[in-house]
């Protein structure tokens, strides 16, 4: 981090995206928490060591370029800009969240923030950001769309139809897989014949970048390159982040299965606390700083939780709203015609 960072982030953007990292980080422990004291019933998956990968792509991503991520999504959530009490809410299955407590924690989605979709399937949200990748390019707004993914992903046929789709296409996509090297509880070794998983974008003839996702800055610079490449017109691009997962497959699961080394090695770069140390020791943050940043958060996150706990939960009469068209609102025109 004393390393001149070039065309990295302003200062500002710095502290921003340290901010980011925190909100996932404590906003992450408190949901934890509150499933395994059983005060929340839901399927939360956690982030733990995605952190600078969630937040530097939520900070080169425009507002009104889409987004979808998977049932690993909190930090992109956040990162992308929906609130926090929005996200905890729909956990809990509450009318103040995304989908109004209809689609719960696997399936957030903010269209006004730009997150289009999560799949609770892994892999399965790579083929709709190609779609939406190919609406972006017939709008021709200057829009790109990103998606995210883990390692396990990569093994997906669909994965690999959407990589060669995009590539045939030249769609402005940005594929980022957040190899976090571990396939729920299967290691990336034990599964795959050639763990370079950048090199499988580059068979598909794609611009292709493997970078450490623990390095925030080499991250973002990363990010930033592969969304101008894919904005300019030059097609898709693909990030490998290698990251370490520090928190088990789900909230109720747990780390059994992690050679304790490896995970002891991968804590001592903990994104959240080791980004704070090197703005720190860097000088371009003070400590007071931060402080008032960390403060910041953690009301934000004690708000979350309690507006999670305080909306209402939803009503019967509410579940089918939003879910089945209604036939006489949808429109008609000379090019089609909505079938009897």
């Amino acid at each position: 981090m004393n390393e001149d960072i070039g065309d990295g982030p302003m200062p500002a953007d710095l502290c921003h995206i340290y901010e980011t990292m925190a909100t996932i980080t404590f906003g992450e422990a408190a949901t934890v928490g509150a499933v395994r004291a059983g005060r929340l019933n839901a399927a939360v998956y956690p982030v733990r060591g995605l952190e600078g990968v969630c937040a530097a792509l939520g900070d080169v991503l425009e507002p009104t370029d889409y987004l979808v991520s998977t049932y690993r999504n909190l930090g992109d959530a956040v990162a992308k800009g929906v609130p926090l009490k929005r996200v905890v809410a729909e956990s809990y299955g509450r009318k103040l969240g995304t989908s109004k407590g209809k689609g719960g924690p696997m399936h957030l989605v903010d269209v006004r923030a730009g997150l289009m979709a999560t799949s609770g399937i892994v892999g399965g949200g790579v083929p709709i950001a190609v779609g939406l990748a190919l609406a972006a390019q017939l709008d021709d707004e200057g829009q790109i769309a990103a998606t995210t993914f883990g390692d396990g992903a990569t093994s997906i046929g669909a994965f690999h139809e959407a990589m060669n789709l995009a590539a045939l296409w030249k769609l402005p996509i940005v594929f980022v897989c957040q190899n976090n090297q571990w396939g729920e509880h299967t290691a990336l070794s034990d599964y795959a014949g050639n763990p370079d998983l950048a090199e499988r974008a580059r068979a598909y003839g794609m611009h292709s970048i493997a970078v450490d996702g623990f390095d925030v800055l080499s991250t973002w610079r990363a990010l930033r390159e592969a969304a101008d490449h894919a904005r300019s017109g030059a097609g898709p691009a693909f990030v490998e982040a290698i990251t370490y997962r520090l928190g088990p497959h789900s909230a109720a699961s747990d780390r059994g299965y992690m050679p304790k080394d490896d995970f002891d090695a991968a804590m001592q770069r903990d994104p959240t606390p080791e980004f704070r140390r090197k703005l720190l020791e860097s000088g371009r943050a003070s400590a007071e700083e931060l402080d008032r940043i960390d403060a910041r958060v953690h009301a934000l996150v004690e708000d979350a939780m309690q507006a999670a706990v305080d909306s209402p939960p939803q009503t019967d009469d509410e579940l089918f709203t939003d879910v089945f068209a209604d036939r006489a609102a949808i429109p008609t025109s000379t090019k089609w015609k909505a079938n009897a």
